[in-house]
Protein backbone atom coordinates (compact mmCIF):
# COMPACT_ATOMS: atom_id res chain seq x y z
CA UNK A 1 0.00 0.00 0.00
CA UNK A 2 1.46 2.98 -1.14
CA UNK A 3 -0.28 6.25 0.61
CA UNK A 4 1.07 9.44 -0.44
CA UNK A 5 1.53 12.21 3.13
CA UNK A 6 2.75 15.82 1.98
CA UNK A 7 5.07 15.94 4.85
CA UNK A 8 5.10 19.73 4.98
CA UNK A 9 1.65 20.02 4.77
CA UNK A 10 0.93 17.69 7.72
CA UNK A 11 3.65 18.93 9.69
CA UNK A 12 1.81 22.58 9.73
CA UNK A 13 -1.23 20.73 10.63
CA UNK A 14 0.12 19.03 13.29
CA UNK A 15 2.12 22.39 14.81
CA UNK A 16 -1.23 24.26 14.55
CA UNK A 17 -3.00 21.46 16.62
CA UNK A 18 0.16 20.92 19.41
CA UNK A 19 -1.78 23.91 21.13
CA UNK A 20 -3.81 23.08 23.31
CA UNK A 21 -6.03 26.39 22.92
CA UNK A 22 -6.12 25.95 18.90
CA UNK A 23 -7.00 22.00 19.75
CA UNK A 24 -9.58 23.12 22.47
CA UNK A 25 -10.89 25.61 19.62
CA UNK A 26 -11.26 23.09 17.20
CA UNK A 27 -13.28 20.84 18.90
CA UNK A 28 -15.67 23.40 20.12
CA UNK A 29 -15.81 24.07 16.10
CA UNK A 30 -16.20 20.56 15.05
CA UNK A 31 -19.76 20.63 17.36
CA UNK A 32 -20.80 24.49 17.10
CA UNK A 33 -24.33 24.27 18.52
CA UNK A 34 -23.05 22.04 21.27
CA UNK A 35 -20.98 24.69 22.20
CA UNK A 36 -21.94 28.15 20.90
CA UNK A 37 -25.05 30.13 21.41
CA UNK A 38 -27.40 31.38 18.36
CA UNK A 39 -25.64 34.29 16.40
CA UNK A 40 -27.35 36.73 15.11
CA UNK A 41 -25.51 36.97 12.00
CA UNK A 42 -24.54 33.64 10.07
CA UNK A 43 -25.52 30.34 10.78
CA UNK A 44 -23.13 28.29 13.37
CA UNK A 45 -22.60 25.30 10.45
CA UNK A 46 -22.77 26.77 7.27
CA UNK A 47 -21.42 30.18 7.93
CA UNK A 48 -19.14 29.30 11.39
CA UNK A 49 -18.77 30.76 14.71
CA UNK A 50 -17.87 34.38 15.11
CA UNK A 51 -14.48 35.16 16.38
CA UNK A 52 -16.23 37.36 19.31
CA UNK A 53 -17.83 34.16 20.29
CA UNK A 54 -14.81 31.66 20.49
CA UNK A 55 -12.78 34.98 22.18
CA UNK A 56 -15.92 34.72 25.27
CA UNK A 57 -15.34 30.85 25.69
CA UNK A 58 -12.03 30.63 25.56
CA UNK A 59 -11.22 32.95 27.90
CA UNK A 60 -8.17 34.99 25.78
CA UNK A 61 -8.44 38.78 24.17
CA UNK A 62 -9.32 39.06 20.74
CA UNK A 63 -5.98 39.65 19.14
CA UNK A 64 -4.61 36.52 20.76
CA UNK A 65 -8.02 34.37 19.29
CA UNK A 66 -7.36 35.82 15.74
CA UNK A 67 -3.24 35.19 16.38
CA UNK A 68 -4.27 31.30 16.59
CA UNK A 69 -7.24 31.41 14.38
CA UNK A 70 -4.65 32.75 11.91
CA UNK A 71 -2.09 29.81 12.30
CA UNK A 72 -5.18 27.19 12.17
CA UNK A 73 -6.56 28.58 8.77
CA UNK A 74 -2.64 28.71 7.54
CA UNK A 75 -2.39 24.96 8.58
CA UNK A 76 -5.61 24.43 6.51
CA UNK A 77 -7.61 23.14 9.49
CA UNK A 78 -10.59 26.10 9.56
CA UNK A 79 -11.76 28.48 6.91
CA UNK A 80 -12.99 31.93 7.37
CA UNK A 81 -15.46 34.05 6.46
CA UNK A 82 -16.15 37.93 6.84
CA UNK A 83 -19.71 38.55 7.43
CA UNK A 84 -19.97 42.43 8.47
CA UNK A 85 -17.20 43.33 10.62
CA UNK A 86 -16.59 39.66 12.09
CA UNK A 87 -14.63 36.91 10.88
CA UNK A 88 -16.72 33.99 11.22
CA UNK A 89 -14.23 30.34 11.11
CA UNK A 90 -15.68 26.67 10.84
CA UNK A 91 -13.61 23.69 10.51
CA UNK A 92 -12.50 22.44 6.99
CA UNK A 93 -13.93 19.39 6.98
CA UNK A 94 -12.39 17.72 4.21
CA UNK A 95 -9.19 18.95 5.02
CA UNK A 96 -9.27 17.24 8.40
CA UNK A 97 -10.77 14.19 6.87
CA UNK A 98 -7.97 13.70 4.57
CA UNK A 99 -5.31 14.37 6.93
CA UNK A 100 -6.78 11.31 9.25
CA UNK A 101 -7.45 9.18 6.67
CA UNK A 102 -4.13 9.42 5.27
CA UNK A 103 -2.79 8.97 8.92
CA UNK A 104 -4.74 6.43 9.71
CA UNK A 105 -3.84 3.95 6.47
CA UNK A 106 -0.48 5.08 7.34
CA UNK A 107 -0.37 3.73 10.53
CA UNK A 108 -2.16 0.22 9.18
CA UNK A 109 0.77 -0.62 7.00
CA UNK A 110 2.60 -2.86 7.41
CA UNK A 111 6.18 -2.70 7.45
CA UNK A 112 7.10 -5.96 6.58
CA UNK A 113 4.73 -5.79 3.58
CA UNK A 114 5.58 -2.95 1.93
CA UNK A 115 8.06 0.16 1.97
CA UNK A 116 6.76 1.69 4.94
CA UNK A 117 9.70 4.45 4.29
CA UNK A 118 8.15 5.67 0.74
CA UNK A 119 5.11 7.40 2.66
CA UNK A 120 5.94 10.48 2.34
CA UNK A 121 5.91 12.56 -0.69
CA UNK A 122 8.66 14.92 -0.18
CA UNK A 123 12.30 13.80 1.70
CA UNK A 124 13.02 15.46 4.42
CA UNK A 125 17.01 17.05 5.03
Amino acid sequence: MNINIDVESSSLAMAALASPVRLQILLWLLDPRAHFPRQRDGDLVDDGVCVGFITEKVGLSQPTVSSHMKKMSEAGLVTGKRIGNWMFYKPDRTRLEDLGLKLTCASQTDPEASNAGQLATETVS
